[in-house]
């Protein structure tokens, strides 16, 4: 089945579309919803020439779907039906287990004409870092709510160790409530590891952010 990957650059979306190559689902692109006022992706912050690398690193297009807060959800059904007309009969999801984000993804793949797809849903949050980890992904801690964990988490690779210094705070090691994001940057379904340097650190909010470039 060929499918259009939504994508966030993360674990788990990058999990999702593991499990579905893994099947033998034949992927089309990536449809990435970007920040249309940052020129960044929404919630992992990639910039345009990032999102031009992980297609590369892919080996897969990348669908870059440019939207304000109102147009958000046009603007993932344009790009749904994009995905449509060049052949995808599903969307896949990286959601585990929030109902209300599936239920919308449902209504916006009916809108589109695509089979909705969930691989990792309802399967433990732990499980599934777990997994990533043992199978040999490389995710960057792009971001950490400093609030509820420590900062010099910003820019660690996500392993055991960070693992267990999560689980002391006392947080959800998946980061399902906004306690961290992460980019992808290399792992079984990479043709290359993607090329990135992180300067330093910046501070937005309650967020320590990683300052990555690409090289």
């Amino acid at each position: 089945m060929k499918f259009a990957m939504s994508y966030s650059c993360g674990k788990d979306s990058t999990l999702a579309l593991h499990k579905m190559l893994e099947q033998g689902h034949e992927p089309v692109c990536l449809v990435v919803m970007v920040n249309e006022e940052a020129g960044r992706s929404y919630f992992h912050g990639a910039d345009n020439e990032m999102l031009r690398l992980y297609g590369q690193a892919l080996g897969i297009p990348v669908m870059s779907c440019p939207a304000r807060g109102e147009t958000y959800a046009s603007a993932f059904e344009a790009g749904l039906a994009r995905a449509r007309d060049l052949g995808a009969a599903a969307a896949c999801f990286g959601d585990i287990d929030i109902d209300g984000n599936r239920r919308w993804e449902e209504e916006r793949c009916a809108a589109a004409g695509l089979e909705p797809c969930f691989p990792l849903w309802q399967r433990g949050r732990e499980e599934l870092v777990h997994e990533i980890i043992r199978l040999g992904y490389k995710c960057l801690i792009k971001s950490v709510n400093r609030t509820l964990l420590p900062p010099e988490l910003t820019g660690r690779m996500l392993d055991a160790e960070t693992v267990r210094l999560m689980k002391a705070a006392g947080v959800d090691i998946c980061g399902e409530n906004g306690e961290y994001h992460t980019l992808a940057a290399d792992g079984p379904v990479f043709r290359r590891p993607l090329p990135f340097r992180v300067r330093g650190t910046i501070e937005l909010g309650d967020y320590t952010v990683a300052d990555i470039v690409c090289e």
